[in-house]
This record gives C-alpha cells, structure tokens and sequence, in this order.
C-alpha cells in the first residue's frame, strides 16, 4: 500500500466513477482500475461495489475512507514542512553571541526574524568569539553574532552588521571623569579591568595600550562586558568598553570617549556550508545592521 493507492481510493470515493476519477487524477482509467483491484486484494475485503453506472463504497470502504483522507493530509503536512526545513522557514536554529550584542544587535535582530520566521525556534548562548567559532566549526552552533577581525577565521563566512568604538568607562567621582574626552596615554597607570578571556576586545585593548607608550595595569578580569562595568561601579578600576554598552551602564559609571578613538565591529559568521537556516538569519542580520 502507497500513498499513490490511497489518492486513488480517496478520488474515486468522492466521484464513484473510473471514468472521471480517473480525469480528476490526470491518468487513464486502466492505471486506476488495476490500482484499485491491487489495494483491494492487499486489503483482502472489496473497497467498491461495481456497477453499471459507477461504483458505490462498500462498508469497509466506507470505513476506510476517513483514514484515507487523515493520512493524505498528512503526508502533505510532512512534505509542507520538509519543503519549509530545507528553505530554513522552520526548525531549530543555534545562535552563539558575544555578550555586547544584548545590547543593540540582538534586539535589532531577533524581532525581525521571529516576525519572518514564525515557525523557527532559537536556542540562544552567550560565548565569547573564540568560543563561537570553535562551535561552528563543530557544528554545534549554526551562526555568531562575533566581535571582528576574527582570531581564526576557519571556513566561515562573515558580514559585519555593526560598527562601534570603545569608550573609557570610569566611577563618575574619578579624577579624569571631569574631562570632555580622554586620551588613551592618560589612562597610564589605571588599574585597569580586562576582558580575562582570549577575546577579540582583550587583545585590542592591550595593543592600543602598547601603542599609546604604556603597559596597562591589571587589576581585574571578567568575560562579560555588564560584569566589567559592575567592577568599575564597584571603584576597582576603570576600562575599555564599546559605546553601545551606553544604554545599560549602571548608576555611578560615566562613559568618555577617546580622543583616539579605538574602532571595533561586530559581524555575522556562519559556515560557508550553512543551510537555509543560518541563510535566513544571517540575511536578517545584514537586513538589520547598523552599518
């Protein structure tokens, strides 16, 4: 028994006549006929009652009908949804992103896509970029929300969707918080809160520093950015942070900005292989980008 058989059955249920069944199916009437007869020997039990002018349901047939039907409706409810997984209209997707992104990509992003993509789930993690690319490497993750330029590239694919600069953050009763704006050179001798992580954001820190004439003093580490500018509210340090973070820098923390600014981008990675998932997702991140 076939899908094909069932079709079969279904349409000459609903015209009780070889002859136009056969029309409505887009086959000759002999295909039909031996379909049925084979169904009904498969089955052992007559589905039709021949006659002269048509057919007529039999009780099993009659029976069987509604069963016929449900399982129609489903294999096109399976093919339907098969088509839209392999579009990326629907499924689970896996989506890593650095912690600065909460605070204007994702909620740039994710609205966009979940009006788009009503049927697709996201299983969101916090990672830093080292951590994103290694995931997608491995496909555990599908696509990266990844501070740029990438520490190892691997085979992906990347568009930057954001475009920021980093900003001193500082407790807002610091001798320097009076000032309009800094130099990097002023913050010499800080103590200074890190990125503790191998991350994009650390290493740029410290390259600037060494360029400005001077080695910064650590005097903490965090992985999230939030949790840094908690250490500076806490009066442990000061640091260097992307100026989106303005939005949610807390009671205490005064952000200036740079009179040598320290440019920093925020891009979209998935796999050069990536399905129509990671696809979707990434085109609505560039759809929504800032840049």
């Amino acid at each position: 028994m076939d899908l094909r058989q069932l079709r079969y059955f279904a349409t000459l249920a609903e015209t009780l006549n070889f002859h136009r069944a056969a029309e409505r199916l887009h086959i000759s009437q002999p295909p039909l006929t031996v379909a049925i007869r084979r169904l009904e020997e498969e089955l052992g039990t007559r589905l039709f009652d021949r006659e002269s002018r048509g057919v007529r349901l039999t009780d099993a047939g009659r029976a069987a009908l509604p069963a016929a039907r449900a399982t129609l409706e489903q294999a096109a409810l399976f093919r339907s949804i098969a088509q839209q997984g392999q579009q990326g209209e629907r499924g689970l997707i896996s989506v890593g992103f650095v912690g600065s992104a909460i605070n204007a990509a994702l909620p740039r992003i994710l609205p966009a896509f979940r009006a788009r993509y009503p049927e697709v789930d996201l299983r969101l993690e916090e990672m830093t970029s080292v951590s994103i690319c290694a995931a997608l490497a491995a496909r555990q993750l599908d696509v990266g929300l990844v501070r740029l330029p990438l520490m190892d590239p691997g085979d992906f694919e990347v568009a930057v969707i954001e475009r920021d600069r980093l900003v001193v953050a500082l407790p807002a009763n610091h001798a320097l918080a009076g000032d309009h704006e800094l130099a990097l050179a002023d913050l010499a001798g800080e103590p200074l809160v890190l990125h503790g992580a191998v991350s994009v954001l650390r290493s740029m820190v410290l390259l600037a520093c060494r360029q400005a004439g001077f080695t910064p003093r650590i005097a903490q580490e965090a992985t999230q950015v939030q949790t840094i500018l908690s250490l500076v509210q806490s009066g442990l340090g000061i640091a260097l942070v992307p100026s989106a973070m303005a939005g949610t820098v807390p009671e205490g923390v005064r952000l200036m900005p740079l009179t040598d600014p320290i440019h920093v981008e925020m891009g979209v990675a998935a796999r050069r292989d990536a399905g129509g998932l990671a696809r979707n997702f990434v085109a609505t991140a560039c759809a929504a980008g800032d840049t």
